[in-house]
C-alpha cells in the first residue's frame, strides 16, 4: 500500500505523574502535627503542676504506679483531683506486695498529717495562756514503728509526778486535759506507755517497773476524766527502765509517758 509523501509523522508523549506537592512532599505536615501536640502536652503537665496540690500530684502518681493497688484510696478516688473512682472498691492490683506497700505508705503519711494537726492545736492552746504555754515545755512529737508519739517528759525543775510516787503534779494535768481535746482529731486507738530513769542497781528493792506501769495508769486515768472515750484506749504499759532516751540512763529526762496514736497493724 502506498503511503502518502507529504503525510506528517505521528509523535506519541508520555507524560510521568509525580505524587506529592512541594518539594518533600507532605511529610512536613507530619512533624508539625506531632511537635504541636508534645507542645500541647508539655504546657499541660506545666499547668497541673502548678494547679495541684502536694497530697494530689501524690495521688495521680500512686495511679500510675504499678505496684500499689488501684483502689479508691489509691486510684481515682477522693483523694485525687476529687473525681471519682474508675474501679470498684473491692479492686486489687495482682501484686501482694503492692498492696501491703500501698497501704503503709498512706497509713505513713496519715500519720504525718495528724502529727502536723495536733501540733498545730497544741501550739494553738499553748498561745492562750502562760500555763499552758508552761505545760507544753514538756511535751514533743514525733512519728516511730508503733506510731505517732505524744512525749511528755520530767524536766529538772519541774517533774510530772511527786518523787518517786505515781501522784501527778497540776502541769500532767493541764498537759492531759489538752491532749484529750486534740486527739479527736483522729480514731486511731491510744496506748499510753511508762517510762522512769534507771535506779542505782544497790537499791535492794527496784522500783521501776511498778513505778511506770502506776504513772501510765494514772496517764490514762487523767484523760478519760478529761474526755477522752475510753473504747479509744488499746493498752496501758510500764516499760521501767529499759528504754532511755538520753545517753544517761539514769538523766531525770528519762522519766516520762507517752499517749500513742497507733498504726492500725499494733
Amino acid at each position: 500500500m502506498a503511503g502518502k509523501p507529504n503525510a506528517a509523522p505521528v509523535i506519541i508523549k508520555r507524560k510521568k505523574v509525580v505524587a506529592g506537592g512541594g518539594h518533600h512532599g507532605g511529610a512536613w505536615k507530619v512533624a508539625y502535627a506531632d511537635f504541636v501536640t508534645a507542645m500541647m502536652a508539655f504546657f499541660l503537665l506545666m499547668w497541673l503542676l502548678g494547679a495541684t496540690t502536694e497530697k494530689q500530684r501524690k495521688g495521680v502518681a500512686d495511679f500510675f504506679n504499678p505496684n500499689i493497688s488501684l483502689t479508691r484510696a489509691a486510684a481515682g478516688g477522693d483523694n485525687v483531683l476529687n473525681g471519682d473512682s474508675m474501679f470498684p472498691d473491692e479492686a486489687q492490683a495482682k501484686s501482694g506486695t503492692g498492696i501491703a506497700n500501698g497501704r503503709a505508705a498512706g497509713e505513713e503519711q496519715a500519720l504525718r498529717e495528724a502529727k502536723s494537726d495536733i501540733d498545730k492545736a497544741l501550739k494553738a492552746f499553748g498561745g492562750e495562756s502562760m500555763t499552758m504555754e508552761t505545760a507544753l515545755r514538756h511535751v514533743v512529737t514525733r512519728v516511730t514503728d508503733e506510731g505517732m508519739v505524744i512525749e511528755i517528759f520530767d524536766l529538772e525543775t519541774t517533774p510530772l509526778f511527786d518523787p518517786e510516787t505515781a501522784q501527778p503534779r497540776p502541769v500532767l494535768r493541764d498537759v492531759a486535759r489538752m491532749l484529750a481535746e486534740v486527739l479527736p482529731i483522729t480514731r486511731n486507738g491510744i496506748a499510753v506507755n511508762g517510762h522512769v530513769r534507771a535506779y542505782p542497781l544497790a537499791l535492794r528493792k527496784n522500783p521501776a517497773w511498778d513505778l511506770s506501769a502506776a504513772r501510765a495508769e494514772v496517764m490514762r486515768r487523767l484523760l478519760q476524766e478529761s474526755g477522752l472515750p475510753g473504747d479509744r484506749l488499746r493498752r496501758v504499759t510500764g516499760h521501767a527502765d529499759r528504754k532511755p532516751v538520753t545517753a544517761d540512763p539514769m538523766a531525770i529526762r528519762n522519766n516520762r509517758v507517752e499517749v500513742v496514736l497507733l498504726r492500725r497493724d499494733r
